[in-house]
């Protein structure tokens, strides 16, 4: 079956019934066949299978919809890219091929079949793709790993010196998105600036470097939450050139896109329209449009967020703040597109945070890949890719469950912004195992029981399930951790992080909780009942061989008076308040049962040098006593694990011969089991404890 599955899939359209059942018996020993009898069906197939049909043969002339139409939706969907086809056709006319060429056809078979052409054509077409798949996947992989690599470095220096700014770590993430957001606008709105797509992609990238300069500024200054001082305000200055310097000393790479527009930016990011920033006091479009879009976007994300000398604005207040000219001076043109984008502004920040910037690294590899046109195939599976996140972020924005994403180098989480909202967390959270406000959501045991979980899983079984309570703002609520670990294509796999979610299942927990409650516990006394009790007990058994325990059992003397002469509501008043009573007098390790009517268990370890009598003759003495009107008296019999073993029958059987003991000699005592029991009962005093 596996043999088969792996098998390449040749997909035959062609209304004739026997045209398909000769073509199916020429190939169908080495590919897996499907086959449609008219274009309708062979679309529906495609659509479904898509790059899963390594080849399509495919007749011309047919009802409902004809070969040239199948050809024109694969050229719609460029489905034509990925899926080679081949005609087959009794139409020989020049017309037909030249057509079907154009529309992509890559050979062609003529009717009658010749077994030996059609195999060898079949095979070569498939062999042809999956070479150039081969060489289009080895090429998005190399571009796609250096922008990564790209990325990742810049992110890593950007981050380092937001944390010795005290930013948000969301900061970058922001302005990157803000400026890629603007810069579409703006390009939609004149050609002015001759930028195009690929700059785009590029500057968003370069605006993560626009306050490298900060490194060098002492964090005093940077983190001081009062309004600086003229001294220490010209020191702050000092970052754009330090930052400009930085990259113009770059001993490599000058001639790079990339450096030059990060260089415009760190520059010149503080300069104003109007002529009053600095530090050249450049005007008008003498700013680089890349650094006048940064310094916008910068603002906006500052006036957002919370800093150390201030609280964040509303959105609304930002964008009026900065169309009033309240942040200094801006670009007529950018604040029109500012006040285009201004309603979908907030949404699309989100939608960036839950991962539409993995979105942004995909478009710019197929922007490379596409200036090659022997590579578009690759364009269209990373498109595919794209919707795929797309349709997963749509979904995930619908859930009210929590997502996550961890991952171990840098050690990082980063929550959905609904997550984050809920658990009252930053969506961005470095060392989150050492972070004070995750450690006040989570306990650090079981923090460290998830991460630990996850870790020792395997790339087999990277699934992992962890319900614990969480410390929200209205209180503590049970949820389950579903966590996928993630390892790396490395031999052996590598450990990198991972990916999960968090689900609320308070009330079905809780509910759970409940009918464990009542299927466990009397209903009455609210202490176990005698079924759990032996399940606890035998488990205590078993779990701790060698140790020594003692089981005893009671009944309330003379209780069938109290019924009697109360009723029966008062009569469970009585095994209420008795039951009461011995929770009370027992140690927090042992286990107390109500066995049925007025009888009671209670289990419980001793140490080997422990004295026994003193501890049942304390719990005895605490039973004993008067419930309003009527007097409360207790016949108890006790046996020990070293008397008799550790069968469970045989403890109950015993300590209930010893308590029958106790009746017979006149109720109101304890005592212990002894052999003698076993041939007669005989009557001991109520302090009796020659058996210990």
């Amino acid at each position: 079956m596996r043999e088969h599955e792996r098998r390449q899939k040749i997909l035959i359209v062609d209304d004739s019934e026997i045209n398909r059942s000769i073509l199916a018996d020429m190939l169908g020993d080495e590919y897996e066949i499907i086959e449609a009898e008219n274009g309708v069906q062979a679309v529906a197939l495609l659509q479904k299978q898509g790059v899963e049909i390594s080849l399509v043969l495919l007749d011309i002339v047919m009802p409902e919809m004809d070969g040239f139409g199948v050809l024109a939706m694969m050229n719609q969907t460029r489905l034509i890219e990925d899926v080679p086809v081949i005609m087959i056709s009794a139409e020989g006319g020049s017309s037909h091929i030249e057509r079907a060429y154009e529309l992509g056809v890559i050979d062609f078979i003529t009717r009658p079949f010749d077994a030996l052409i059609v195999h060898r054509r079949v095979v070569n077409t498939i062999l042809l793709y999956a070479k150039q798949k081969k060489l289009v996947d080895m090429v998005a992989d190399q571009i796609y790993e250096k922008e990564q690599r790209s990325g990742l470095m810049i992110d890593i220096l950007s981050h380092i010196v937001e944390f010795r700014n005290g930013e948000s770590g969301l900061h970058v993430v922001h302005v990157r998105t803000l400026t890629e957001i603007l810069l579409r606008r703006l390009i939609q709105r004149t050609d002015r600036y001759h930028i195009t797509p690929a700059d785009i992609t590029i500057i968003g990238t370069a605006s993560a470097l626009h306050d490298i300069g900060k490194i060098s500024i002492d964090e005093k200054i940077l983190n001081k939450p009062g309004r600086l001082t003229p001294e220490e305000f010209d020191i702050m200055k000092t970052h754009s050139l330090i930052g400009a310097e930085m990259l113009e000393n770059l001993p490599v790479h000058q001639g790079e896109t990339l450096v030059k527009f990060a260089y415009e930016i760190c520059r010149w990011h503080h300069e104003r329209y109007d002529g009053r920033g600095y530090p050249d006091g450049l005007k008008g479009d003498e700013i680089p449009v890349s650094a006048q879009i940064v310094a916008m976007a910068d603002v906006y994300d500052a006036l957002t967020s919370k800093r150390v000398y201030k609280p964040p604005f509303t959105h609304e207040t930002a964008v009026q703040m900065i169309l009033d000219g309240q942040c200094g001076a801006f670009n007529p043109l950018l604040l029109e597109c500012l006040t285009d984008v201004e309603g979908t502004l907030q949404k699309e920040l989100r939608d960036d945070a839950l991962g539409q910037g993995n979105s942004r690294e995909m478009r710019s590899v197929v922007q490379e890949i596409s200036r090659h046109e022997e590579l578009t195939a690759s364009e269209r599976t990373l498109q595919l890719l794209d919707y795929e996140r797309m349709k997963y972020n749509f979904f995930a924005s619908m859930t009210e469950e929590i997502q996550f994403e961890y991952t171990l180098q840098p050690p990082m989480v980063t929550l959905s912004p609904l997550g984050a909202e809920k658990l009252g967390l930053g969506e961005l959270i470095m060392e989150p195992l050492e972070d004070g406000e995750v450690s006040q959501v989570i306990s650090q045991t079981d923090l460290r029981t998830i991460s630990d979980m996850v870790r020792t899983s395997s790339p087999d079984q990277p699934v992992v399930k962890y319900d614990c309570k969480l410390h929200l703002s209205g209180g503590s609520r049970w949820f389950r951790i579903i966590s996928r670990a993630m390892w790396s294509a490395d031999e052996p796999p590598r450990y990198t992080g991972a990916i999960g979610k968090v689900m609320d299942i308070h009330e079905s927990r809780t509910k759970l909780d409940e009918l464990e409650q009542m299927a466990s516990h009397d209903t009455l006394t609210g202490l176990l009942n005698h079924a759990y009790a032996k399940k606890r007990i035998l488990e205590r058994l078993e779990g701790r061989p060698g140790s020594h325990f003692a089981l005893a059992i009671f009944d309330l003397d003379r209780f069938k008076d109290a019924n009697d002469t109360y009723g029966h509501r008062f009569g469970d008043q009585v095994l209420i308040y008795v039951a009461e009573r011995l929770r009370q007098s027992i140690r927090s390790g042992d286990i107390a049962a109500r066995v049925g009517g007025d009888e009671f268990l209670i289990f419980l370890e001793y140490g080997e040098d422990e004295e026994l009598h003193p501890v049942i003759e304390r719990i005895f003495t605490s039973l004993c006593g008067s419930y309003e009107q009527f007097d409360i008296s207790v016949s108890l019999g006790v046996v020990r694990t070293i008397t008799v073993g550790t069968n469970y029958d045989t403890l109950f059987q015993a300590a209930d011969q010893a308590l029958y003991s106790v009746k017979r000699s006149g109720r109101s005592q304890f005592r212990f089991y002894n052999e003698s029991m076993r041939e007669m009962l005989s009557v001991i005093s109520p302090i009796d404890s020659e058996t210990e």
